[in-house]
């Protein structure tokens, strides 16, 4: 069922943008993908819950630089669940992934941090007390799939095993594509960095929205001022395009192929 109600440490549970001009993304995606959402509350941040349906389906935030650097990269981030966010921030410096953001608590929602894998990959932590993440995946509109994109695959599933309990396995249909599993329930995938990727792209998550119609969702980007930057394409799990929003977060959209 697309409803979530709580997930198991290890899935990715929630996503979120950090991004430039707040509104204007609140408006690029919410034409996108028909999200309510607004800038939030003074006490929050300004951190925008995107709903659908009345669900919780991502969040975004205005990019903030941080005192001496520059502004954050413009990205979508990827949350995995955690029973206990500290545990976890040791387990990764463990594994060998640095800690960018220690764990904090928000509010009575939960507990995060923010982290990179040894390859530079960037992600998020959330152990959920109020707020478990999002409340409808798997249907359009809605984020259906978490992929890496990696230079070193062996270090990198070594990496999310060790730390987080994500297990890989090479992907049946799929050469070259591994997917990534917790309790052997497939929760998103990992494949190397493309040939030909520009030396400035690092490794990095990547997230997936469903969506009904890949070529009319991609016209749609390019309409508002978007970037297709793979134009819709078939392959073994429906039609895909890679895109990038007005400011330059990256992300996918699929239609998938309708489950047998």
């Amino acid at each position: 069922m697309p409803e979530v109600t709580s997930y198991q440490p290890g899935t990715p549970c929630w996503i979120d943008l950090m991004i430039p001009d707040q509104q204007a993304a609140l408006d690029f995606y919410s034409g996108l993908f028909g999200w309510e959402a607004e800038v939030g509350p003074p006490e929050t941040g300004g951190y925008a819950m995107c709903t659908l349906r009345g669900k919780p389906v991502a969040g975004a935030m205005s990019a903030q630089s941080m005192s001496g650097e520059g502004p954050p990269p413009t990205v979508w981030t990827t949350y995995f669940c955690s029973a206990d966010a500290q545990a976890t921030s040791e387990a990764i410096s463990r594994a060998g992934g640095t800690v960018l953001l220690p764990v904090m608590d928000v509010m009575d929602l939960g507990r995060m941090l923010v982290a990179a894998d040894p390859l530079g990959a960037v992600f998020g932590i959330w152990q959920p007390l109020s707020f478990s993440g999002a409340g409808l995946v798997n249907e359009p509109g809605t984020l259906i799939w978490n992929e890496l994109n990696t230079t070193d695959r062996e270090a990198a599933s070594a990496f999310y095993a060790e730390a987080l309990g994500v297990e890989s396995a090479p992907m049946e249909g799929a050469e070259g594509y591994f997917a990534l599993s917790v309790n052997g329930r497939t929760v998103g995938g990992l494949q190397p960095l493309r040939e030909g990727t520009p030396p400035e792209v690092p490794p990095h998550w990547l997230v997936y929205f469903a969506v009904e119609d890949a070529d009319r969702s991609a016209a749609k980007v390019s309409a508002e001022g978007g970037t297709v930057l793979r134009p819709p394409y078939d392959m073994v799990a429906g039609r895909m395009s890679l895109v990038k929003d007005p400011q330059g977060a990256p992300f996918a959209l699929i239609a998938p192929k309708p489950m047998s």
